[in-house]
């Protein structure tokens, strides 16, 4: 005799297969997750050389395949290794073993076997395209300082610029200069003991390698009326100056303000012409700030309008 399955199964049925579904299609998401811990606990995790925090700590939707994991914490040896990352979670502990006793002469002195101290700082806050940059520091416990730049393009994973020695003094410095070759944006510069058991870090912004460019609403204005000028600026800057040039008072140029950048790149400017200017003809630079690019337009003021 056959038995009638209710209806209420056949529900139960169908929504279990969708919660099976569900969970079978968010393994296969592609996306692997490393759950880290570490003894000593609170160790800096870093993936691929980027940051991740400090241990007990999770990283989701890592890519799956080969990346390199670090384990550090002052005072003790650095973890590193090659992993290969499926998707779902994997677990990764890390055993640190502090540096020993053998690892060091044993007549040197208490204040030696302390953990490195470092310093960096940066020339200048915002470097120009095609010119150097200087960064120095004191490192207190090392002799030598690694240097690793973050940025935009090749300097996104970070790029080893250099090994410096440290001086009797503890003092150290490395003059960097990249040529054209670098985008604008903003980096970072990290500076690490040779055992990587301490770090500084500095950041620092590019400008230059790009265009400024200027447009007026009008080419012929009359007194009192008011006239828009618009553009774009892919140099990498966060302002743009304006400076009018024209008869009389304008002949050495009269500064119209310092102008924001958008985020899309684009600025804009509304000026309005007092009663008294001069008839003739003006000039209106702008310039990107510091000044590595610049353009102009032109238009009339006081004259009939050729419409």
């Amino acid at each position: 005799m056959e038995k009638n399955v209710s209806p209420i199964t056949i529900i139960f049925i169908l929504l279990f297969c969708v919660f099976i579904s569900g969970c079978i299609s968010s393994q296969d998401s592609g996306k692997g997750t490393l759950q880290l811990t570490s003894s000593p606990s609170g160790a800096e995790v870093y993936l691929d050389n980027q940051f991740q925090g400090s241990t007990p700590s999770s990283i989701t939707n890592v890519e799956q395949g080969n990346h390199t994991l670090e384990f550090r914490y002052p005072g003790y040896q650095s973890w590193s290794a090659g992993i290969s990352v499926p998707s779902g979670t994997s677990h990764f502990f890390a055993a640190l073993a502090p540096f020993s006793n053998t690892q060091v002469l044993h007549d040197i002195s208490p204040a030696t076997t302390t953990t490195p101290k470092i310093t960096i700082r940066a020339s200048r806050d915002t470097m120009i395209v095609g010119n150097s940059i200087v960064f120095s520091g004191t490192c207190v416990g090392c002799d030598k300082v690694v240097l690793t730049l973050f940025g935009p393009g090749k300097y996104l994973s970070g790029v080893s610029l250099d090994q410096q020695n440290v001086n009797e003094g503890g003092s150290w410095s490395y003059t960097w200069n990249p040529g054209q070759s670098i985008q604008s944006g903003s980096y970072i510069i990290v500076a690490e003991d040779a055992r990587k058991t301490t770090s500084g870090r500095v950041e620092f912004s590019v400008v230059g390698g790009g265009e400024v460019s200027i447009t007026s609403s009008s080419f012929s204005v009359a007194k009192g009326d008011s006239v828009r000028f618009s553009g774009r600026c892919t140099t990498g800057a966060q302002n743009v100056l304006l400076v009018l040039y024209g008869p009389e008072r304008y002949s050495s140029g009269v500064e119209m303000g310092t102008l924001s950048v958008m985020a899309d790149k684009t600025w804009s400017f509304k000026y309005i012409l007092e009663a008294a200017m001069p008839t003739g003809v003006y000039t209106m630079y702008v310039y990107d700030v510091p000044r590595t690019a610049s353009s102009t337009t032109q238009f009339t003021v006081g004259y009939a309008s050729d419409s």
